[in-house]
């Protein structure tokens, strides 16, 4: 077996809309997630398979380097997309990436149309600019809980930390 057979698959929005089609048609709820994901980490990895837990398939829209920048600022990403949707692919909870250039998820929303849209607790649903895109089209939003302490941004700070002395 070829080591492919190992990871989701990484698809354009309009494969993206296909492939839930199949999904639906075969009684499946799909779970759609958003974000950076850069500089993977436990965090990361358990709200992953928290939101795949909330149906059959999970979707994972992945910010492409443009747009993170736009909303990290100019030193992100670390990880290119190419690497963190490989990285994410390999995950066992994650089924599709499909990767998107607005700073917030709207767009992608509006062709997928999950069933469940996830986010982290550390969010107010009323606050999400998504919200209304999810529940037009029936689908519901689930707030995810955020495991304390871990982050991409004190994972950088630790590095740099550890790191400054060898300079």
């Amino acid at each position: 077996m070829s080591a492919e057979a190992f990871f989701g698959r990484l698809l354009d929005v309009e494969a993206a809309v296909a492939w839930r089609e199949e999904r639906r048609g075969a009684g499946q709820r799909v779970v759609f997630t958003n974000g950076c994901f850069d500089v993977m980490h436990a965090g990361h990895v358990e709200y992953l398979a928290w939101a795949r837990s909330q149906g059959d398939a999970l979707v994972v829209g992945l910010n492409d380097d443009d747009s993170v920048a736009r909303i990290k600022g100019s030193h992100r990403p670390i990880v290119p997309f190419a690497q963190r949707a490989r990285m994410l692919l390999a995950l066992r909870s994650v089924d599709v990436v499909v990767g998107f250039s607005q700073r917030t998820p709207e767009t992608i929303l509006e062709r997928i149309r999950p069933d469940v849209h996830t986010k982290s607790d550390q969010y107010d649903e009323e606050e999400l600019p998504e919200r209304a895109v999810v529940l037009a089209h029936g689908g519901v939003i689930r707030l995810a809980p955020h495991l304390e302490g871990v982050s991409t941004t004190q994972t950088i700070a630790r590095i740099l930390t550890r790191y400054a002395d060898r300079e």
